[in-house]
């Protein structure tokens, strides 16, 4: 059984860069941008809200809060929901995804407030499925007064108890907080999920941070390498310098042999004890030609340790770089294949989907936006105001405040597109008619004017 991942921070201001991490205005590092299309928002936006940062600004202002909002005031908390990788890639397996998202919208709307509760995603490009839930504190209640308000109270009036106010502090208290964790595992058992150790030290890792570790693992292998290469230099330098030193000491010797020989001849005849000196001289030059070549020996060895591990090293890099390659390859060929197998059968169980699909690609096509699309989709009429595009004719035609819906024909069954009460191939084509007759009507003035004589 594995563990829930329930994890909640403040956010100050807007939040605008959480906003663009988890509406993926921007694609992180850490995810896969081939399956960004498998995300999605699990609370649809007000009219007139384009994104998270503007759904909370919205909840602030209808809240009817009494208190100026401080600038450095807590605005929204951001709440983190998973578990255990093995367990969450198991729900996803088990085509339990949905029913997971729509227990925990419950639980925080049961917890917080479903108004309070403003935008959630679920991000299953990364490589555990997440929800990132954005909760605005809003809270009923008398504040927490401090010491000294207390001791002042008679000169003030008391406040409302049912006051609306904009508070995390209330929200993320020390006993709350654990209360969340407790009743949080209670409603994700059901998935094969529990509570993690009470009182245990792990701590949850932010994106940023993440991010900073692997940059600095990088910049730490990266230094390795260089100090490796610099010891390497260092050591062919120390190399090439003893074996001049050898030379040299080698130079000595064979003239201080000669010289021990000149002396041990002119000793024997002098009877001089200069030969005896010299001897123990040539000893000691001997020694430390023994220690210079014991010393290259020691270089040679680091050096081809040095190069070893360095070599090591590299290697484990590339192979630990080429499984992580194929393992996102297959992971994505099995997500392909399990997605083309889902459509077919789809299609083949509601022969409509099909059509769906052809009408969606070619709301795309038009001009359409999403929304427009899947309002459309919806069976609902969309009002239109700006250009349409037609393949047919290779151009965009101006479509001013038109109305715009998908209707069924009873017959076929087909799918088709009504732009102003007309099928939006006739339509096109009334466009280009009268765009035409505009431009016969515009050129024939020209003709007659260039053939008046003044």
């Amino acid at each position: 059984m594995g563990f829930v991942v329930l994890h909640m921070e403040k956010a100050h201001g807007s939040d605008s860069g959480t906003t663009a991490h988890i509406e993926r205005f921007i694609i992180p590092k850490n995810a896969d941008p081939t399956r960004t299309y498998l995300n999605r928002r699990l609370i649809e936006y007000p009219d007139g809200v384009k994104d998270r940062s503007a759904a909370i600004q919205r909840r602030l202002e209808e809240a009817g809060l009494t208190r100026k909002i401080g600038s450095n005031q807590v605005r929204a908390i951001r709440i983190n929901v998973s578990g255990t990788h093995e367990d969450m890639k198991r729900i996803e397996e088990e085509g339990r995804l949905d029913e997971w998202c729509a227990d925990n919208l419950k639980y925080f709307a049961d917890t917080f407030g479903k108004e309070n509760i403003v935008a959630a995603h679920l991000h299953r490009d990364e490589e555990t499925p997440h929800i990132h839930v954005t909760l605005v504190p809003i809270v009923k209640g008398e504040r927490k007064r401090r010491k000294r308000e207390e001791q002042a109270k008679k000169r003030y009036r008391k406040k409302p108890t049912d006051t609306v106010r904009l508070c995390a502090d209330d929200i993320m208290t020390r006993l709350k907080l654990k209360s969340y964790q407790d009743t949080y595992a209670e409603a994700m058992a059901k998935y094969g999920l529990q509570r993690g150790i009470d009182g245990s030290k792990a701590r949850h890792k932010s994106t940023q941070q993440y991010y900073r570790d692997i940059q600095k693992l990088s910049d730490n292998l990266k230094a390795e390498v260089v100090d490796l290469q610099q010891q390497k230099e260092t050591a062919q330098e120390e190399l090439k310098r003893a074996k001049k030193e050898i030379q040299t000491e080698k130079l000595k010797g064979a003239a201080t042999a000669a010289a021990a020989n000149i002396a041990e001849s002119v000793g024997s005849l002098f009877g001089s004890n200069k030969v005896k000196t010299l001897e123990r001289e040539n000893t000691a030059l001997h020694r430390e030609i023994a220690d210079h070549e014991e010393t290259i020996e020691a270089l040679q060895d680091r050096i081809q340790i040095m190069q070893a591990d360095h070599s090591h090293q590299v290697l484990e890099m590339q192979q630990r770089h080429m499984t992580e390659i194929q393992t996102k390859e297959a992971e994505h060929k099995k997500e392909v294949s399990r997605l083309t197998r889902l459509v077919e059968k789809l299609c083949a169980w509601f022969p409509l989907a099909k059509e769906v699909l052809r009408v969606e690609k070619l709301c795309a096509i038009v001009g359409f936006s999403t929304e427009q699309t899947r309002t459309l989709i919806a069976g609902r009429e969309v009002m239109h105001d700006g250009t349409l595009y037609s393949e047919e004719h290779g151009r965009s035609f101006t479509a001013r405040n038109v109305t715009a819906k998908i209707r069924q024909e009873s017959v076929s069954k087909r799918l088709v597109l009504y732009i102003n009460q007309t099928p939006v191939g006739e339509w096109f084509k009334e466009q280009f008619e009268k765009l035409r007759q505009s431009m016969r009507q515009h050129i024939q003035p020209q003709r007659k004017s260039r053939g008046m004589k003044m």
